[in-house]
This record gives structure tokens, sequence and C-alpha cells, in this order.
């Protein structure tokens, strides 16, 4: 009764309540005229035929084509009003042209040092190639002078964050898609009022959509009473636009300029377990200290810039103006990003680059395990030429619906050799890659259609880095705590289970 009274005093029900107002009035607006007229209803069918020659025409995932012309071509209607709404994968045209615009200024200084490439393309030419990939179509350079250090817990990242924000001496960066108030968020906010107080630049983004059910509309405004300079990314508003459908999911912090962390980890207690939602949580993040990270400020500040319109001089925010020695370094480091704003899928493309070059093993965590064609046959064909593929997944899902989708896609990977794992104690939210005991990721991109497609991301490329054998170490001991999924499970499924499986599969790009 509890849950239930809350819900009906929440935000997201009376937001829920009047998105689904707006889209019966249009249906129902749309109906009336089309049995009203034959001309109407003429119209209408060619609108929606006209709407599907456009949507196969464009440059985007097949499969996402597939869901949405099979939804309009079956219901014209309600199909084409529900693409027109939340269809298209692309963000507002305003937003759209300023980052472009400031992707041609931040572009000049994302510009990797040549002796560095040079160096890593005589250690390995399959390596250079993939991080050049990330370097000349995600302006992303590669870096050495750099230190790496992984966490396998939430907790753990925490703690050295909180060490971090409280050494703080000139600035603090921060851009997260979940803050939820509890004892994560109460101490580092704690700490930022503290370091106003010193006169430390603190700025925060955090997504709205992301925080919907967990802070109260305009919380940005209750930090910047606080000294706080924070803004929400695409305030959320109940009305139908293709604008949610883009989301900030970046978790991003840096500290004087090179101090840095990312990974799975948004700032709500569910993350350091000290709230229990879906049994342990286990997720995953990554510091590093040095020169790489310039690339995450630089993300940051093109974002900011984007969500305030206050232009900054991103020069004075580089690593070494705060930190006058030389940084250590313990392999390559390259930080990337990826935006739905181009037609260059960079999540994916990371991760089906691992795949594919992988020599004995890949091992990846995922929360979601919601793939295209593409992704299905690089998992496939690696483990049929002999990569030892091992997929963990959680078995405490966090969405239930999302839960039975990811396991829809297990019998295929069964049957081509991949080894799937489900976590046992809880819930899985890590998005880590581990290669060959060379290469790792680290990072926010789930393996499903938002992240791959839809979404803000970023994530952190490391070689020969130390971090490298620590995400190892953290699959392996996580292996011990999970069940080997077999043929037997797929085929043994429920057929009620099977046959929502089916349907799901059908409409996967749209959840």
């Amino acid at each position: 009764m509890k849950k239930i009274l809350n819900l009906l005093f929440s935000r997201l029900f009376y937001v829920g309540l009047a998105l689904l107002i707006q889209l019966i009035w249009i249906l129902t607006l749309i109906l009336m005229l089309n049995n009203y007229s034959k001309y109407v209803s003429a119209a209408i069918t060619v609108i929606s035929f006209l709407a599907v020659l456009k949507l196969v025409n464009k440059r985007i995932n097949p499969s996402y084509k597939l869901a949405w012309t099979f939804l309009i071509l079956v219901i014209p209607v309600f199909g084409a009003v529900l693409y027109l709404v939340f269809g298209k994968s692309r963000i507002a045209k305003k937003v759209h042209k300023q980052f472009l615009a400031l992707n041609k200024v931040y572009e000049k200084e994302m510009v990797g040092d040549l002796s560095t490439r040079k160096k890593i393309r005589k250690m390995d030419k399959n390596i250079a190639n993939q991080s050049y990939y990330m370097e000349s179509h995600a302006h992303s350079p590669l870096y050495e002078n750099t230190t790496t250090e992984y966490f396998a817990v939430g907790e753990d990242m925490f703690a050295a964050m909180v060490t971090a924000l409280r050494e703080a001496k000139h600035f603090i960066f921060m851009e997260y898609f979940i803050i939820h108030r509890g004892e994560m968020w109460d101490t580092i906010l704690e700490i930022l009022e503290e370091k106003v107080k010193e006169g430390v630049d603190i700025r925060l983004i955090y997504d709205d959509m992301g925080c919907v059910t967990t802070l109260p509309v305009g919380y940005y405004k209750i930090l910047q009473s606080k000294g706080i300079k924070c803004a929400a990314f695409n305030p959320f508003r109940p009305m139908l636009s293709v604008i949610h459908n883009n989301r900030d999911h970046r978790k991003i912090m840096v500290i004087d300029g090179y101090i840095g962390f990312t990974g799975g980890i948004n700032l709500a207690d569910e993350y350091i377990n000290r709230a229990s939602r879906f049994g342990h949580w286990k997720d995953t993040g990554v510091m590093i200290q040095g020169e790489a990270v310039w690339s995450f400020t630089v993300m940051f500040l093109q974002m900011w810039t984007v969500v305030t319109g206050v232009e900054s001089n991103f020069l004075d925010f580089k690593p070494d103006t705060f930190h006058p020695g030389e940084f250590s370094s313990d392999g390559f480091v390259q930080p990337y990003s990826d935006t739905p704003l181009d037609n260059e899928t960079v999540g994916e493309n990371v991760y089906l680059n691992l795949i594919s070059k992988a020599k004995d093993y890949i091992y990846i965590f995922t929360p979601y395990l919601i793939i295209d064609n593409e992704m299905m046959e690089g998992l496939s064909l690696a483990a049929k030429s002999g990569v030892d593929v091992r997929i963990i997944t959680p078995h405490i899902p966090d969405k239930k619906l999302v839960f039975i989708l990811t396991r829809s896609y297990y019998s295929q990977l069964v049957d081509a050799g991949v080894k799937i794992y489900e976590y046992n104690p809880g819930f899985i939210h890590a998005k880590s890659f581990v290669c060959d005991d060379e290469v790792a990721v680290v990072g926010t991109i789930n393996m499903d259609y938002r992240s791959l497609y839809l979404h803000f991301e970023c994530g952190v490329w490391m070689y020969k880095s130390k971090a490298v054998m620590q995400v190892k170490n953290d699959t392996i001991t996580t292996l011990q705590y999970c069940t080997l999924i077999t043929k037997e499970f797929c085929q043994n499924q429920h057929l009620l289970t099977k046959g929502m499986q089916s349907v799901l599969r059908l409409f996967a790009p749209m959840l």
C-alpha cells in the first residue's frame, strides 16, 4: 500500500499521466478524422507509406528500421504517430547545431601526440588500429603519462572519489545520469558545499530524465542556491517530444584537471550497496590520473556549454595547469565518447574491434544483452574461431521485461560456443571488457540499443595499463559466484516465456 501511495504522489506518475493523455488525444483526433473522410484515410495511409520509405533509407541500424516499419505497416495510425513522437534517434536540431559548432573548436586541440601513435604501432599494429579508429572518428587522442586504477565494486570507488574530492583545490566537474539523495550523494554534497566556501569552481550536470524518480523538479536551483553551478540536461517536461529519447548516460568526475573517474557507478546508494534493491549490486569503475584526463574535461565542458549556454576557456583546465610536475605512466590510455548526433556508432565499434581482434579470450560484464545482428555475429564468430568468449549478466534483474529479453539471446550465443554466466548474488551493472591480458575497456556503455545508438556515453580504452589485469582478475573472481548457462537451460524455459521473448525481440530496438 505504501508503495502504491508513493507512486500516486510521485513526479513520475503525473508526468506519465500527462504523456498518456496527450498520446490518447492525438490518436483520437486522427482516428476521428480518418473515419470522417475517405480522403483523410487515404492521406494517413500515404503518410505512413512515405514514413516507411524514409525510414528504410536512413543510415541507422537495420533492426531499428525493421521494428518501426513493422509497427507502422501493421497499425498505420498508431504506429506512425508513435514513430513521429518517439522513433527518431536524433536530438533537437538546435542542440545538434551547438554540438557540431563546438566540435570544430575542440577538435583542433584533441589531436594525439604523433610519437605516442608511432610507439604503439611498433608494439602491435592491430592494437594501434583499434586506437586509431577512436582518434580519427571520435576525436579521442591516445595518451601515455597516465596511471590507471580499476575498482571492482562501487564501495571502493566511492572511497577514492571522496578522498580526491576532499583534496580538490581548484575545480570539480561532475556529469551523472542518476543522482539520488542518500548516504552517497549526501556525503558528496557536504564536501561540495565545503569546497564552494574555499573558492573551488564546482560544476554539475545531471540528466533530468534519469533523475525523474530520484530528484524533485528544479533540483538544480537548490544546488545553485548553495553556490554550486548546476544544470539539468534535457529538463524533463510532460510533453510528447523526441528529445526525451536521447539521454546523457555518462558518468564523469574531473578534479583539478588531472584526476578523473568514470564507469557504471551513479551517485545513489544502491551503487555502493548502502541500499539493497536487487541483491548485491556489482558495479565497476576506473580512476585515471595524468594527461588522459584532458579528454574527460573537454567532454564535460562541451556538454556544459550546450546545456547552460555559458562558454569557458577550456585551455585553462588542462592537466598540467594545476599539476606542474611530470605525470607517471603505466601504459596507454584513451578516453572516448559516443553521441547520437552522428552516424558513427563509436561505442559498438570499439566493442566489435575488441571482439574481432581477440586472440585468446575476451571477458565481458554487461547488465543487458540486447544486441543487433552485427554484435551477435561478432561474438559468435570469435567463439567459433577458438576465442574464449565469456559474458557475465545479472541473475537478479532490475527490469523484468528487459531481463526476459536478455535471456532470449542466450540460446544462439551458447550454440556458437559463447559461455554465458549469471551473477547469482544479485545485479551486475558493470560495463567492462578485457581481452588477451592486453586491452580493457571500462565505461558507461551497455550492450543494448539505447546505449549503442541513442545515448551520450563514454569509456576508457586501456592497453598494457595496470587496470587491464585488474579487470581480468576481477572477472575470474566474479565467475566463482556465477552459474553457467547451458543449452538445457535455454531449451527448458517455459513456453509462455519463449512466447514473450519472441514478441519482445521484435521490438527490442525500442526498449
